[in-house]
C-alpha cells in the first residue's frame, strides 16, 4: 500500500473530492513531521507513538577502502507500535 491507495480508501469513507482526500492525508502526515521536528513525540491510540531519537556519534568503515570513518549524532525517526496493532498483525 502506498500514498496513493491510502488517498482511495480516505476518499472511499469520506464520499468526498479525491482532492480534500489528499489534502486529509497530507495534514495527518505533515502535523506528525512538524511535531517531530520540534522534538515531540505523536501517540495515535491504537496505533503507536512516532518520535524523534538521537543517535549517537559513532565510528564506521567504508566498505570499498576499509577506512573509518566518523558518523556525527543525528536525530531519527522511530516508530514504536501499540499492543493492539502488534496483535492485530500477528
Amino acid at each position: 500500500m502506498n500514498k496513493a491507495d491510502i488517498i482511495s480508501q480516505v476518499h472511499e469513507v469520506l464520499g468526498s473530492t479525491k482532492a480534500e482526500a489528499e489534502r486529509a492525508v497530507d495534514t495527518v502526515f505533515n502535523s506528525i513531521e512538524s511535531a517531530m521536528k520540534d522534538g515531540q513525540s505523536v501517540s495515535v491510540a491504537g496505533f503507536g507513538i512516532f518520535e524523534a531519537k538521537l543517535r549517537a556519534k559513532r565510528e564506521a568503515r567504508n566498505p570499498r577502502t576499509g577506512e573509518t570513518v566518523t558518523v556525527p549524532a543525528m536525530r531519527v525517526p522511530k516508530f514504536r507500535a501499540a499492543k493492539s496493532l502488534k496483535e492485530a498483525v500477528k
